[in-house]
């Protein structure tokens, strides 16, 4: 692992530095790969200071996927108005918010009751559910519709990350993210 730049340390921000050291750690390991220890080794901070901030492991990934939900929902809300964006959105934020998609989408990871959670997921899921609803066929397939959309974002970008597709070397995701959602979804639209 390597260490972090402490300059934010000594400036007083100590969660934020446990915050990136966390974030790169999953970049390079997973959000499983890392102790709390090894962290603190990382950040340059005594082996207690995650422990005092955050609780254990748990906590920080909560931490994580709070602000990771937030930047998420800003993502989407942005693209809002236009339903097709909101796709490319989704993937856009995935490929480059990895560390943070790696934790957020995995519940087991995190405490899900946290409010700060609740709150980004809830306006996240009102863009995805509001914008899916303008593609879907009829109210009766409301909810369908929004599966299948979210079901087809992140797949996409899962496929993208882990280099399943062949453009993933040199391609540009979000061109292929619009042209494949507008396929699937405009016969409905």
């Amino acid at each position: 692992m390597r260490q972090i730049n402490q300059a934010a340390y000594h400036h007083g921000n100590l969660r934020r530095v446990i915050i990136d050291a966390a974030l790169q750690a999953i970049s390079e390991s997973g959000p499983a790969g890392w102790s709390l220890r090894e962290l603190a080794r990382r950040a340059g901070v005594s082996h207690a200071a995650p422990a005092y901030h955050f609780g254990d492991k748990q906590g920080l990934l909560t931490a994580v996927a709070a602000e990771g939900f937030a930047m998420f929902a800003d993502t989407l809300e942005r693209a809002a108005a236009d339903v097709w964006e909101v796709g490319v959105a989704y993937v856009r934020f995935a490929i480059d918010h990895r560390p943070y998609s790696e934790v957020m989408f995995r519940p087991e990871l995190y405490r899900v009751d946290d409010p700060s959670i609740a709150s980004a997921r809830e306006r996240a899921a009102h863009v995805l559910v509001t914008s899916a609803g303008t593609l879907s066929p009829s109210p009766e397939h409301d909810r369908l519709t929004t599966i299948a959309a979210w079901s087809l974002a992140h797949g996409f970008a899962v496929l993208w990350l882990s280099g399943a597709l062949p453009e993933s070397a040199d391609g540009d995701p979000e061109a292929l993210a619009r042209s494949m959602i507008r396929l699937v979804f405009g016969a409905m639209r």
